[in-house]
């Protein structure tokens, strides 16, 4: 292993760990909190809106400051906003709430460049396995989270579940000090670098807007039904919170777990192969949920969520770090992050009205159609030039990676 990806899977799995808290418990406090019933799930639609909204500035700050000057500015933001959510819990302050959830989602848009810096430091040919080994940070962040969510809820005399988020914090600032003991490294910043091709000419590549979609449709289905999760279990089936945090710390458990095979997975059959797998996963578990509102639905429904989600996602991300030159790498990024979170974000707020107006089914009905757009695309793909038959793109026309 080398530094960079010890320093950053650590960091990693610190960082996203503060995230399944605020999935957890921000519905259940928006339940209290909000103003309106159709407003409950708004401070966990903030923090994938505060991603959206960061990608780009995330991206561009990084080109200009360096990775990790980038880095520690959002852990020390992010460890404020922690903070800032547990006073505005003591407060009974929606919208304090809500700003704090914003910020700590702005940070996750800095956690995903992780993943780019990582992937400038290795070869092409390891790409791939060391993007897996990231993720698995992903695995401690699924119990972790949820965890110290569920037992620091008391913790604190500012009131119930503030000390959730302070405990929150407490991981964004041991993220910073971790990434301390990173260094900016690329691969390729000795080599001279190619001209910049027109940024519409990157993403016209068939192989490039695929690799988009499937990231886009994995992290919208993910979010529209994890969003609406738990405010369905524990608010309106009456779930006990520790079952509501054993399916959302199995949840996310399996977006991460899946990546000790599925690096080996992409390199055996190509990602592709891995992204339409992904989709017939998630398209069982849209199948899952709509069969009945018992704790094992629940459950099996966001394993499968789980894994399709990480099927696409790292399918996708391979295929993406193939269609650009290190020149071109933070303008690609930005835009790529952009156009992944923004549906993302649209489906974290609209989750909660459509939860509150029309019920846990219609959470799935709507999310059909963006399977079958993402399974049309493949289908129109399979055969278009620059994919040989498993899949992967042809060597002759693989960029080198970041």
């Amino acid at each position: 292993m080398t530094r960079s990806l010890v320093v950053l899977t650590l960091a990693h799995a610190c960082a996203l760990s503060a995230i399944p808290i605020v999935v957890l418990l921000g519905g259940i406090i928006g339940a209290r909190l909000a103003p309106n019933p159709s407003l409950i799930t708004l401070p966990v639609a903030l923090m994938i809106v505060g991603t959206a909204l960061t990608a780009i500035p995330a991206a561009m700050l990084m080109g200009r400051i360096g990775r990790k000057a980038g880095f520690l500015f959002a852990a020390a933001y992010a460890t404020a906003a922690g903070v800032a959510a547990a006073f505005a819990i003591s407060q009974h302050n929606f919208i304090l709430f809500c700003v704090a959830t914003f910020f700590i989602g702005s940070h996750n848009a800095f956690i995903q460049q992780y993943r780019f810096a990582l992937a400038e430091s290795v070869p092409a040919a390891k790409v791939a396995p060391s993007l897996s080994v990231l993720m698995l940070a992903g695995v401690v962040a699924a119990y972790v989270g949820p965890e110290v969510a569920n037992r620091m809820q008391f913790a604190s005399d500012w009131g119930e579940f503030s000390g959730s988020f302070l405990a929150g914090a407490a991981l964004s600032s041991g993220a910073f000090f971790i990434l301390c003991f990173y260094s900016n490294v690329n691969i390729e910043s000795g080599a001279v670098e190619k001209p910049q091709r027109p940024l519409f000419e990157i993403i016209s590549q068939s192989r490039f807007v695929l690799a988009v979609a499937a990231s886009a449709v994995g992290f919208a289905v993910m979010s529209f039904i994890m969003t609406a999760t738990p405010v369905s279990m524990h608010s309106l089936d009456h779930f006990s919170l520790d079952d509501t945090t054993w399916v959302i710390q199995s949840h996310i458990m399996a977006m991460y777990l899946p990546s000790f095979f599925s690096g080996i997975l992409i390199a055996r059959f190509g990602p592709q192969n891995i992204i339409t797998a992904g989709v017939g996963l998630l398209f069982v578990c849209l199948g899952v949920a709509i069969t009945d509102h018992q704790l094992m639905h629940y459950w099996w429904a966001l394993v499968l969520l789980g894994i399709g989600w990480n099927f696409l996602f790292l399918g996708g991300t391979t295929l993406l770090t193939q269609t650009y030159h290190a020149s071109e790498r933070f303008k690609v990024q930005a835009f790529n992050d952009a156009f992944v979170f923004t549906p993302q974000a649209i489906a974290a707020l609209g989750s909660g009205f459509v939860l509150a107006g029309f019920g846990w089914h219609w959470i799935m009905f709507l999310s059909l159609p963006l399977l079958v757009l993402l399974l049309a695309l493949l289908f129109m793909n399979r055969d278009r030039e620059g994919f040989n038959k498993k899949g992967f793109v042809k060597k002759e026309l693989q960029e080198h990676p970041v």
